[in-house]
């Protein structure tokens, strides 16, 4: 199965939940200047609205995912508190 590396990299959200090693759930992935839906693969169950990045694409539109906190939120709240 031809592998899709344009989407290694890119930023997600779940739309339907994954299940861990159950079952792949599906992500909305932002690639290719729009946006694509893939399967979903992750090792920890992830809900529905989760942040993803895409760690892997396993061909035939399915992705391995991982959950994504970015950094950057951090420092928003750290900015409001500072004056």
């Amino acid at each position: 199965m031809p592998q899709d590396d344009a989407v290694v990299g890119c930023m997600g959200r779940v739309l339907i939940g994954t299940r861990g090693a159950a079952g792949p759930g599906e992500v909305l992935v932002r690639v290719r200047g729009g946006s694509e839906t893939f399967l979903a693969w992750s090792d920890d169950p992830l809900p529905v609205g989760a942040m993803v990045l895409v760690i892997e694409s396993r061909g035939c539109r399915e992705v391995g995912v991982i959950e994504w906190v970015d950094p950057l939120d951090a420092l928003d709240g750290d900015a409001v508190g500072a004056g």
